[in-house]
């Protein structure tokens, strides 16, 4: 990221006041003179109603960090008194905030599906292609196709523009498989992927995604596969998985919507996954009220996602919940459409909200995290600094990893956004470009 180094001074090797180095801490990088540093941090856990506006900020920061993990987080001229570093990021006129979370995607797919980019324009709905056999059923044929070294690598360079747009962590779903063999073969991918790049990876499995041309006339059957082959077998792969190993969880997702699942085969394929040890994610509300909501709430999923229809009743039980809601607008965006999930009566009821891209080839190709805020903000009404929390601290705890990333606070994953501007606010405000100056990915500086 050669024009982030032309704008902040990085040093090797030199201290950064005259107290004895004796008494100072080792550090391998600090960030010092920092504007704003908004922490979002989260005492008390994932973030509801009116504390999404609370992105703990403090003024003339700095931020130690040692070994991938923050060790020093207060007033610049405190920490820098406190620690020597071995290289050092002078952020004066910048502000600094946590790396963005995404916590639903679908970034490993096969083809694209730009001819449906094109008959959306000239009128047809999501739903219409969908039932004419496009939509999810094209994309399973490409991916059903591929080998694993190209569904790697064209992930792979979706990765890396999602973290040149700030993405240090990223949720990866199945789900353009729909057999027992592909499914596993992406789960493949996603393994390899979180091996060898930066991001930190969290993987779902979404083998009900929808139901494949073979089982059509036989949807039932195809929920008994799921459950009865591809379950247990996601199971075994994820026990020995790098996964299992890094402590990262896996995650059973189930689209509850008409031509998907209907909410007792979503239940059914949760109930499932979870005797398994996967905890349920449910796609839910993105075109039809299907009850799909209080099942979700009743079985216990971490997060409710889509949401483009839940009115305020539901939205009243998802408070009480310890469901995440997760609004993708994105969709939204893409396909058009002038109405959007209502966040702001879902945070102004004392939900727990959070943010992703949903990238995938069909709804949502989009890379960004800062064009969702950007326009969470405008159609959505959130705030800045909510945009900012439900993409960040709010978006971790959906993923399971809440106690890992998603802030800036001692003992956490050093993964953080040195932003262009010296507003945090700034994230939001531009849009169309990348407000994004270096991004720091486990400590380490990553060059985009």
């Amino acid at each position: 990221m050669s024009q982030c180094q032309s704008r902040v001074t990085i040093k090797q090797n030199q201290s950064l006041c005259n107290t004895a180095l004796i008494m100072q801490e080792q550090a391998d990088l600090l960030l010092y003179n920092i504007t704003q540093l908004a922490t979002c941090a989260a005492a008390d856990g994932v973030k509801r109603g009116t504390q999404h506006a609370d992105v703990g900020l403090i003024y003339d920061a700095a931020v130690a960090i040692r070994n991938g993990i923050i060790v020093g987080v207060g007033k610049s001229a405190e920490i820098t008194q406190s620690y020597r570093a071995t290289q050092t990021i002078d952020c004066t006129q910048h502000a600094v905030i946590p790396g963005f979370v995404d916590c639903h995607t679908h970034t490993v797919f096969g083809g694209d599906r730009v001819h449906e980019f094109e008959m959306r324009i000239a009128g047809a709905t999501y739903m219409e292609i969908m039932a004419a056999g496009g939509g999810i059923v094209s994309t399973m044929h490409h991916t059903r196709t591929a080998d694993e070294q190209a569904l790697f690598a064209s992930a792979k360079a979706r990765l890396d523009e999602m973290l040149a747009f700030g993405s240090t962590t990223v949720e990866i779903k199945t789900g353009y498989g729909l057999d027992t063999a592909t499914e596993l073969k992406i789960l493949r991918v996603i393994e390899r992927l979180a091996q060898e790049h930066p991001c930190t990876i969290v993987p779902t499995f979404l083998g009900a995604h929808t139901v494949p041309p073979e089982f059509k006339a036989n949807p039932a059957d195809y929920v008994t596969l799921v459950i009865e082959e591809m379950l247990p077998q996601v199971a075994d792969w994820y026990a020995g998985s790098y996964f299992a190993e890094q402590g990262i969880p896996i995650f059973c997702d189930v689209f509850c919507e008409d031509h998907a699942f209907t909410p007792e085969q979503s239940w059914h394929v949760l109930a499932a996954g979870q005797a398994h040890g996967l905890q349920p994610k449910i796609h839910v509300d993105q075109f039809n009220a299907m009850y799909g909501v209080e099942m979700a709430i009743e079985i216990g999923c971490v997060s409710a996602d889509h949401l483009d229809v839940t009115r305020e009743p539901a939205i009243r039980k998802l408070a009480q919940s310890d469901t995440i809601c997760v609004p993708l607008p994105a969709v939204n965006f893409n396909l058009g459409h002038a109405e959007f999930a209502d966040a702001r009566t879902m945070i102004d009821a004392g939900c727990a909200v959070a943010l992703a891209t949903d990238l995938n080839p069909g709804s949502a190709p989009c890379y960004g995290m800062p064009l969702v805020m950007a326009t969470a903000c405008r159609y959505q009404r959130l705030l800045p600094s909510e945009v900012l929390t439900t993409s960040t601290i709010n978006a971790a705890y959906a993923v399971g990893l809440g106690d890992r990333v998603g802030s800036i606070e001692i003992g956490k994953q050093a993964d953080l956004l040195i932003l262009k501007q010296a507003d945090y606010r700034h994230a939001s405000y531009f849009f169309g470009g990348n407000p994004i100056m270096q991004i720091i990915q486990h400590g380490k500086l990553i060059t985009a």
